[in-house]
């Protein structure tokens, strides 16, 4: 099946969409060498091609949705790097959320850990109540002696040992002007990421731009690549309301694995990674030196969705004496994937651990990513392997070497 060109027959509108995606593939196969999964097992069922087969054929009822051709579904890590090689355009990243959606939830999918990421009060209190697990000696010993899920294993090992920052508070220092720009927090990010935030607010200030903050909440990004469209939509809506509430006329997340839904959310709207921004007015900031080798992993959804990896390396350039290092790229992938890490965590795991040897072949003094989901997983791995880099934001890194007056750099803006 994988091989033959699929043949056109009727289908229920339902399916429609699906078929009408699957056939503009012309199963050329030049998305297999930059597929990660497909380098994970050399099966054509776990590569673009193949699972665009098995869309088609579940789409038109020609086979039964079964669990092991919906395994090779779930598989998928949404990384979109077939689609930038893809001569024929094939909508990839669009077809496998018709897909996922057609099938609904996965019945093993790890529903209240994905529950509880989602609130970031929730998440907040949990990291405060329980600093204590994240520490190694308590860590180590849990995840020994406990039975617990793989997932809450992977989920325990990514939480990091330092207190959660509060919420970021936003506002114009110029109460009088409409804001130029809107900082989505997200879910996760809004707890784990906020240093980060509160960077993209000191650079964007320093740049010229006036910044409001959105309400911290979900995007609906994990429901939407994982089958619950209904979900998904609940979250979208209420992106929506937030935007309109905003009176911003663009914008921004520091998380590039939000920008996809955030852009599906908002048709019409600008939805930009602020390095970009930052990049079209790098004129205007001034960085002290810093004399480090840093190893930056880049996100897929930084090259193929945000599409920001020129714009963090000309930024990173502006630093003196900073020795840029990038990881290399398709078919390199470090597994996070949203819930993949949860999901299939030692399919992560394996994607992990490549991803870190070639970090470890850069000796680094530092490791940087931009997307919180993979800062966790490659940290997790990291513990694992006793590699004591530091690891954050590149924000972070830029914020804190911002040459400027130091009211600028740590300004707090009030609620709006």
């Amino acid at each position: 099946m994988m091989g033959m060109p699929l043949e056109k027959s009727p289908v229920s509108a339902a399916s429609g969409r699906v078929v009408d995606l699957a056939d503009q593939c012309v199963q050329c196969g030049l998305c297999l060498p930059v597929c990660p999964t497909y380098a994970l097992d050399r099966n054509e069922a776990e590569s673009p091609r193949g699972r665009i087969a098995i869309a088609a054929a579940l789409a038109r009822g020609q086979v039964s949705p079964s669990a092991s051709l919906r395994e090779h579904l779930d598989h998928c890590l949404g990384c979109l790097n077939c689609e930038k090689v893809c001569p024929a355009n094939v909508q990839y990243g669009e077809l496998l959320i018709e897909t996922r959606a057609l099938l609904g939830p996965a019945p093993e999918r790890p529903r209240l850990l994905l529950n509880l990421i989602r609130q970031p009060v929730w998440m907040r209190q949990l990291r405060r109540a329980g600093r204590w697990v994240a520490f190694p000696r308590w860590k180590n010993w849990l995840t020994q002696r406990l039975p617990m899920h793989s997932a809450w294993r992977a989920a325990l090992l990514a939480m990091p040992a330092e207190a959660p920052a509060d919420p970021l508070r936003a506002s114009r220092k110029n109460r009088g002007e409409k804001p130029t720009l809107a900082l989505f927090p997200g879910c996760v990010a809004s707890v784990d990421d906020a240093q980060a935030q509160q960077a993209a607010l000191t650079l964007l200030g320093a740049a010229g731009f006036e910044v409001t903050v959105l309400p911290a909440f979900c995007c609906g990004a994990m429901d939407l690549h994982g089958g619950a469209t209904a979900a998904a939509e609940q979250f979208a809506q209420r992106v929506r309301q937030a935007w309109m509430a905003s009176g911003a006329s663009q914008l921004v997340c520091v998380t590039p694995g939000c920008l996809g839904t955030l852009r599906r959310a908002l048709p019409g709207v600008s939805v930009a990674d602020p390095l970009q921004l930052l990049a079209t007015h790098a004129e205007r900031l001034r960085f002290r030196p810093l004399e480090q080798r840093i190893a930056l992993h880049l996100p897929c959804t930084q090259i193929n969705v945000a599409r920001s990896d020129g714009a963090l390396l000309q930024l990173l350039r502006r630093v003196p004496g900073l020795e840029v290092m990038s990881l290399p790229r398709p078919p390199y992938c470090c597994g996070a994937a949203g819930s993949h890490l949860l999901e299939f965590p030692e399919r992560a795991a394996r994607l992990r651990d490549d991803t870190l040897r070639q970090a470890v072949a850069l000796q680094p003094q530092q490791l940087l990513s931009s997307n919180i989901g993979c800062r966790l997983h490659l940290a997790a791995g990291m513990e694992e392997q006793a590699l004591h880099w530091p690891h954050r934001h590149p924000l972070t890194l830029l914020a804190e070497q911002l040459d400027c007056d130091p009211s600028i750099r740590e300004n707090r803006l009030s609620d709006h």
